[in-house]
């Protein structure tokens, strides 16, 4: 099997460059190939990749911003091999990485399959903490985490495998971002493909972002389900209100406390205790367990906040989509 490495890239040329390190020092013996596609960077990488191409077998393609769908949706269509695998610019790749891969494929084909999320020690302490929000069984259930126990996997885009079989007949990413991960799964599951997840295929997830961004970041995909849910109702689950739950709740009891009741808010305070105890317990830091805390915080009131706006907007008032959320869809030239 001959995997093509999809990267989509738009002025992280710093990213990159680690990036292609880690992947320069795969155990993988088999020939494979990276294809760089840089979305109308103003801030270019070509100079990096210049750098490995005596480490690794490089393509470089430069194109018109148009959002990293369509980028790794044309990098898939440039690429040589038969198995393509998608890496957000912002992730550094273990040696093992490919080898688990097609190990994993071997013994137990799929056509599409998603990898977990890791943090490095070299990580700062809100990366972590982020990490942590992302990750855990206490937050998102573990599905960037490791865990296969919330209904079928959907594969996250930065680390992501799909078969050249697979894109061909899903025609790849659409063009809304956030959620364009979950819509090419459930589109490929309409065509009768099959996904999983592959345990021992992580990476490492750098997420170079502040406090801001992630609110800006979470808030989005909360406005991306209800648009999801209301393109697949077929898929919708109770598991997706669970922030907006989380938020109304919280509201509930600050209110409840005028009435000296304070059971709910009770609940909430041993709720964010535990986050405290098992990120520092994983994370060996009080710090981090603190600032996951925070970050536990800001994850759930930016998604409920976002599930709300646009429940209203798209289930509610009936609004489409693009003309409610322009910000979510990318103008895709054909």
């Amino acid at each position: 099997m001959y995997f093509s490495l999809i990267i989509p890239v738009y002025n992280r040329p710093d990213e990159v460059d680690e990036l292609l390190d880690s992947l320069s020092k795969l155990d993988y013996k088999e020939a494979f190939e990276v294809v760089i596609v840089e979305d109308g960077s103003s801030i270019r990488c070509d100079d990096i990749v210049r750098k490995y191409a005596g480490k690794l077998a490089m393509a470089y393609h430069f194109k018109e911003n148009s959002g990293p769908g369509d980028s790794r949706n044309y990098g898939m269509k440039v690429a040589k091999g038969d198995y393509f695998i998608i890496f957000d610019s912002d992730c550094i790749i273990p040696a093992e990485y490919l080898s688990e891969v097609d190990k994993a494929l071997k013994e137990n084909y799929v056509d599409c399959f998603g990898g977990p999320d890791r943090a490095l020690k070299s990580f700062s302490d809100i990366q972590k903490a982020i990490n942590f929000a992302m990750t855990s069984f206490l937050t998102t259930g573990g599905i960037r985490g490791g865990s296969e126990k919330i209904g079928k996997f959907q594969p996250r885009s930065f680390n992501m495998g799909i078969s050249r079989k697979a894109f061909e007949a899903s025609k790849g990413f659409g063009n809304i971002h956030p959620g364009e991960d979950p819509d090419l799964s459930i589109r490929l599951w309409n065509l009768g493909f099959e996904t999983r997840l592959i345990p021992t295929a992580y990476v490492y997830h750098k997420r170079r972002i502040d406090w801001e961004k992630f609110s800006i970041q979470v808030n989005k995909f909360g406005k991306a389900r209800p648009i999801l849910n209301s393109w697949y109702p077929q898929y919708s689950k109770l598991t997706f209100f669970f922030p907006t739950f989380f938020v109304i709740g919280l509201a509930l009891s600050v209110a409840l406390l005028v009435f000296t009741y304070d059971f709910l808010s009770k609940l909430y305070c041993v709720y964010f205790f535990m986050i405290f105890l098992v990120s520092t317990y994983q994370n060996r830091s009080v710090k981090i367990g603190y600032l996951s805390v925070t970050a536990v915080w800001k994850q759930f009131l930016g998604y409920g906040m976002g599930f709300m706006e646009s429940y209203y907007k798209v289930i509610i008032l009936k609004q489409k989509p693009e003309v409610a959320f322009p910000n979510l869809f990318f103008n895709v030239k054909k």
